[in-house]
C-alpha cells in the first residue's frame, strides 16, 4: 500500500487485493471493476467531444499544453529513473541492448523485460551478488 502512494500501478493492484481480503474473490472483482470502469467510461465520454472541443483555439492550445506538460514530466521520469538504475557497464549495455530491441524489432515488449530480467539475475548469480 504505501508504494502505492508514489505510483499509479500499485494503488490499483492494491484495490483489488484489499477487495480480496474483506470479501474474497467477488469482492476483488468487484473493487477492480469499480477501479477501472470510470476510466474507461471517461475516455469513451470525452472520445466523443474531444474533436469539438479542439476546435476552440484557447481549448485546443490548453490540450497542446496538457500534452507537452506529460511528455517533459515522462522524460524527467525517465532521466530520474536512468541516473537511479544504471550504475554500471552491465547495467548500461543492458539498457542499451533493449532500446535497440525494443526499436528496432517487433519483440514485444513484455519479451524484452524478461529477457532484462533473466539477464540480470544470471549477471547478479554470476557476480555473487545475487539476494533470494
Amino acid at each position: 500500500i504505501a508504494i502505492g502512494q508514489f505510483t499509479p500501478g500499485p494503488v490499483l493492484t492494491a484495490a483489488t487485493f484489499v477487495g480480496y481480503i474483506v470479501g474474497g474473490l467477488p469482492a476483488a472483482i468487484l473493487a477492480t471493476v469499480g477501479i477501472f470502469l470510470p476510466s474507461f467510461i471517461f475516455v469513451a465520454f470525452l472520445s466523443r467531444i474531444l474533436p469539438l472541443v479542439r476546435r476552440s483555439a484557447l481549448a485546443g492550445a490548453i490540450l497542446d499544453g496538457v500534452n507537452v506538460a506529460s511528455l517533459a514530466l515522462m522524460a524527467g521520469v525517465t532521466w530520474q529513473l536512468g541516473r537511479a538504475s544504471l550504475i554500471d557497464p552491465f547495467t548500461i549495455g543492458l539498457a542499451l541492448v533493449a532500446t535497440v530491441v525494443v526499436f528496432r524489432t517487433r519483440v514485444n515488449s513484455a519479451w524484452v523485460v524478461a529477457g532484462g530480467a533473466t539477464l540480470g539475475f544470471a549477471y547478479q548469480w554470476a557476480t555473487g551478488y545475487f539476494i533470494g
